[in-house]
């Protein structure tokens, strides 16, 4: 009889003890989203990814997406460019005004020979 009573007390121990770590357990998430720039701030002065995730308290896999990110951008932003766009260098719209700088003074001069 006393071995059945110190059963049930030990395994409504253990079950009790199991259900107060389960509810105090949470997932982690992160509480903030992650400041890229200061992320790839820390990558351009020449830190490795382990050391900056470490630094600023995220994940590795958060300083790769920042990483990636950034590329990213910085692909997008050469495609869009008016360079890449028309295929032409920016000296040609140049050249095109001593053109027509050239044709007003002809202009201009017509009406004075008059």
């Amino acid at each position: 009889m006393l071995s059945k009573k110190f059963a049930f007390v030990a395994a409504s121990a253990m079950l009790a003890t199991t259900v107060a770590f389960a509810a105090i357990a949470r997932p982690a998430y992160a509480a903030a989203k992650v400041d890229c720039d200061a992320v790839m701030n820390e990558l351009n002065s020449g830190k490795h990814q382990k050391d900056v995730a470490k630094d600023l308290n995220t994940t590795l896999y958060q300083v790769r997406k920042c990483k990636s990110k950034a590329k990213a951008a910085a692909k997008a932003a050469t495609k869009t460019s008016p360079q890449v766009k028309s295929g032409r260098e920016a000296a040609a719209p140049a050249m095109a005004a001593p053109a027509a700088a050239a044709a007003s003074p002809a202009a201009a001069a017509s009406p004075a020979m008059k």
